[in-house]
């Protein structure tokens, strides 16, 4: 009998176990399902906000304007392609036009051509934008240029200049075509900052005041423009493989002409335009495109100052040594 009532435990222990398997494989499996319901409401989403949206973008001939470029024609937004070079952007132009990678429609771009640090060019160029389609949807301030030296040798005029493409420049555009997105309620606005615009290192001191003038400027915009149906999206990416070391300014104005290693080994700028279309389509405020160091470092800057302050002035020597050799 003692045998027998074991025997019906162990058998009603094992169908409890069996019974409480399955139901946590079907919670499982629930979880599942529902995450990538989720996720694919999100892309749907995704697809319907920018399918057909006038886009925006500046600095599209080269690095990451020109993938943002390529990622938002395929998304079947309505490009306006920017920049200097009119011959860069008709190249650029025809190879979207050419491109049959996408699922949805896609529309030809059209292109507006001016120099952002020639601040009459840039207002007069906001009208010819908006005779493109009418209106604009998403405006891509991407645009700039970077900038290599120390403050003892960099006179005030070179500080001007990388100011006048990488903040004023963008903020003349924005505000030239601000009041078209508040009058109709709808309208984006995406500054592509840099984690400089958060934390400040040593030799880039007029490119990291020009992306913290950004930052500060873009928060400003978001708190005031939330009431007219207008969005704000800072992304600060990190190291980004392009040419943006090659071409930044030096101390005496000249190009710097250098491929620095923390650039070479930057991020794909393919892979950063993704990230740029996923948060711009679900309208995120404020996103860092960096790796764990320089994220934590954002942190430290707040929470650990001293240490911080620390740390960039060892890096300043240390980098300042084999120059001064």
């Amino acid at each position: 009998l003692g045998f027998g009532s074991s025997r019906k435990r162990s058998l009603t222990v094992r169908a409890m176990d069996c019974v409480s398997s399955t139901a946590i494989l079907s919670l499982l499996l629930g979880c599942v399902g529902i995450f990538s319901l989720f996720k694919l409401l999100q892309w749907l989403r995704m697809k319907a906000h920018l399918q057909d949206a006038v886009v925006v973008i500046t600095g599209a001939t080269s690095g990451l304007g020109r993938e943002c470029a390529k990622v938002f024609h395929a998304a079947g937004a309505k490009l306006v392609l920017c920049g200097r070079n009119r011959e860069a952007l008709e190249q650029l132009a025809k190879e979207l036009a050419a491109s049959r990678a996408s699922e949805v429609q896609t529309h030809t771009p059209r292109m507006v051509t001016f120099d952002l640090a020639d601040t009459g060019a840039t207002v007069a160029a906001a009208a010819e934008i908006l005779q493109c389609f009418g209106h604009v949807d998403v405006l891509v301030n991407n645009a700039g240029v970077s900038y290599r030296g120390t403050i003892l040798d960099t006179p005030v005029d070179v500080d001007r200049r990388v100011m006048e493409t990488n903040y004023f420049g963008p903020i003349a555009l924005t505000k030239a075509l601000l009041p078209s997105m508040v009058q109709r309620r709808r309208g984006h606005v995406v500054a592509i900052s840099s984690v400089q615009g958060k934390i400040s290192v040593p030799f880039r001191s007029a490119y990291a005041a020009s992306k913290h003038a950004t930052q500060a400027f873009c928060d400003c915009l978001r708190a005031e423009l939330e009431q007219h149906g207008v969005a704000v999206t800072v992304l600060s990416p990190g190291y980004i493989r392009t040419n943006l070391s090659l071409n930044a300014i030096a101390a005496d104005g000249s190009r710097y002409g250098v491929m620095d290693e923390t650039t070479a080994q930057g991020r794909v700028p393919a892979d950063v335009a993704r990230d740029v279309l996923a948060a711009v389509a679900k309208k995120k405020e404020d996103v860092v495109l960096a790796s764990l160091a320089p994220s934590l470092a954002i942190y430290l800057r707040t929470l650990a100052p001293a240490l911080f302050f620390r740390l960039m002035a060892s890096r300043a020597r240390k980098e300042q040594k084999p120059k001064d050799s």
